[in-house]
């Protein structure tokens, strides 16, 4: 009788468990049955927002539910990555991210709220555009070897903007001290935007910046592009050098563009929506939109996206924890 008493429990056990995942594949089967929240962790207007937006549309039209857009900007991301890490797993929350928000503020932050790998789910990478160093006309240095020979003469001597600390670009500028062994003089913005209108205006002579706010003025002239910091040459600056052509291998920042879901969100929800945005990174006209945001498409696996979050995580915790930044 004793077997019996133990098999009954066993038995009833792994009766409930199937009953349980039973209703969850029911669940995910009429995924989505409602709107679905997309939070974009910056500002509107911004080049995450943009590239949000566009997902967002093409979102809602494959799934058959709308896609409301939540921005919830501050401390460079952080604000809205913690929101959308601490939100039900069910699909109907997922979340912008940038190579800034999700490998390096969990570095810098004394206290970002979320572990990216350990409380959001990687679906898929987006975009990819590089960070660019660049120099208004009347700047004394116009090529990585000047900058560098100058700070080394002269520290007092150089300046360089970048977005705010916890950005790819910010962090770019560290890099550069660090792997040249050289010091200068940060001067941070509160955004790309600010940065650009003082390069144009040559109140800050060389900047670490996104492409997409300084392209045009970058082929017309008015700033000059002087390194590429990337591993090839970008497909809209053919003509300019990588930061290794032009003497610095290794020198290198870019800013990934993905999608995420809080962690223990269903993977058959994880792989319609990676299916979905493949799809949509892989139509021309996304593509010639994050073209116009100077990007290039860079539809992934969430398993590639997870290695590519782990590389980013490895190069910038070790950076950050070499210099002893932190952010409290």
């Amino acid at each position: 009788m004793l077997g019996v008493f133990v098999l009954l429990p066993l038995t009833a056990a792994v009766l409930l468990g199937d009953v349980s995942r039973a209703a969850a594949q029911d669940s995910t089967k009429d995924y989505p049955a409602k709107p679905i929240t997309l939070i974009v962790p910056f500002p509107a207007g911004g080049g995450v927002d943009v590239i949000g937006r566009i997902v967002g549309e093409k979102l809602a039209a494959a799934l058959g539910q709308p896609v409301i857009i939540d921005n919830r900007g501050g401390a460079a991301g952080v604000i809205g990555t913690r929101v959308a890490a601490r939100s039900a797993p069910d699909g109907y929350t997922l979340v912008m991210a940038t190579s800034g928000s999700i490998a390096i503020n969990p570095n810098l932050y004394a206290n970002p709220g979320y572990q990216t790998l350990k409380d959001l789910a990687p679906i898929g990478l987006i975009s990819t555009t590089p960070i660019v160093l660049m120099a208004h006309p009347s700047s004394p240095q116009q090529t990585l070897a000047e900058i560098v020979t100058e700070a080394k003469r002269d520290p007092s001597k150089i300046n360089i903007g970048t977005p705010p600390p916890g950005t790819s670009a910010n962090l770019g500028a560290e890099l550069l001290k660090s792997m040249a062994g050289i010091d200068f003089t940060i001067v941070t913005y509160r955004g790309t935007g600010p940065l650009t209108t003082d390069l144009l205006g040559g109140h800050v002579k060389l900047g670490l910046n996104v492409l997409a706010p300084a392209m045009s003025n970058i082929k017309g002239g008015t700033l000059k592009a002087v390194a590429v910091l990337a591993p090839k040459r970008s497909s809209h600056l053919p003509d300019v050098q990588t930061s290794a052509e032009a003497g610095l291998p290794g020198f290198e920042a870019g800013l990934n563009y993905g999608l995420l879901a809080p962690i223990g969100t269903p993977r058959p929800i994880i792989e319609r929506l990676n299916r979905e945005l493949r799809l949509i990174v892989d139509t021309p006209d996304v593509g010639a939109r994050i073209a116009s945001d100077g990007g290039d498409p860079m539809p992934s696996t969430p398993e590639e996206y997870t290695a590519d979050i782990e590389r980013e995580d490895r190069k910038w915790g070790a950076l950050i924890r070499k210099l002893g930044l932190k952010v409290e």
